[in-house]
């Protein structure tokens, strides 16, 4: 009797360590059936996140491009702000800072002009400009009447620069004839004889009248100088003629206008 009752207990202990084993089988199960859940959830937040990410850098892409339908080739889209027309805006006094050299730029300050304005700080004593399809040099600055800023120096880059007078707009081509060489002018452009309705983003709005000082270098296309160096020349800033020896001139004229800038 006392061996069966043993008997009984060894079986009794080996079923509990069974169902014992059994109950951490299923626990593992049920903990590998979770981490996998766990693992399959993660990839799916991880895969819709660079779905969405994808998505936005294609929109934003597609913002900025656009394809040209003669060539299918990929273009940048121009997104330069558009400027307000300065039309009716009244013109103010030179507000940037002349740099080094740069003679200061007396806006008329008040109604911007309608007729281009042509008047002689100094009158040049070299050969006189009477062909506008000649080739001029001369040393610049420009000024938006509207805003009083600086928008263009040829001082600041520090040499003249060399063109054909009929290239530019229709304010120079018309403004510098007569001019002499070692002469410096101020012109008065209004908007239609500058840049007209399109102004020339983003320093120039639509109907700017401009103010420059031109100070007339050369006359006629140079010959490059084989035996020297670029950048030997030297720059003169020319003031305003105050003795009252200098002329004075309001020209009406009317013109289209051109893309080319001076």
């Amino acid at each position: 009797m006392g061996t069966d009752k043993r008997q009984r207990q060894k079986d009794g202990r080996a079923i509990r360590i069974a169902a014992a084993e059994a109950a951490q089988r299923k626990a593992d199960q049920r903990a590998l059936v979770l981490r996998a859940i766990l693992v399959v959830v993660v990839v799916g937040v991880i895969v819709a996140g660079l779905f969405v990410l994808s998505n936005r850098d294609d929109d934003e892409t597609a913002s900025t491009t656009t394809v040209d339908p003669l060539t299918s080739t990929t273009l940048p889209v121009d997104t330069t702000p558009a400027l307000p027309s300065a039309a009716g805006k009244p013109c103010v006094a030179q507000v940037t800072p002349p740099a080094e050299g740069e003679p200061t730029v007396d806006v008329r300050v008040g109604d911007a002009p309608t007729e281009l304005v042509i008047e002689d700080l100094t009158v040049g004593t070299g050969e006189e400009i009477t062909d506008p399809a000649e080739t001029v040099k001369v040393n610049y600055v420009g000024v938006a009447c509207s805003t009083g800023e600086t928008f263009d120096s040829s001082f600041a880059r520090g040499e003249p620069i060399e063109f054909p007078l009929d290239g530019v707009i229709p304010g120079w081509t018309q403004g510098l004839m007569g001019m002499k060489v070692g002469g410096t002018r101020l012109l008065g452009i209004p908007g239609d004889l500058a840049y007209g309705a399109a102004g020339s983003p983003p320093a120039i709005a639509p109907d700017e009248a401009l103010w420059f000082v031109v100070q007339l270098e050369g006359i006629g296309a140079s010959t490059p100088d084989t035996t020297a160096g670029a950048g030997t020349g030297t720059e003169t800033t020319i003031a305003p003629d105050t003795s009252g020896t200098g002329s004075s001139t309001t020209a009406t004229t009317s013109g289209s206008t051109t893309t080319a800038a001076p």
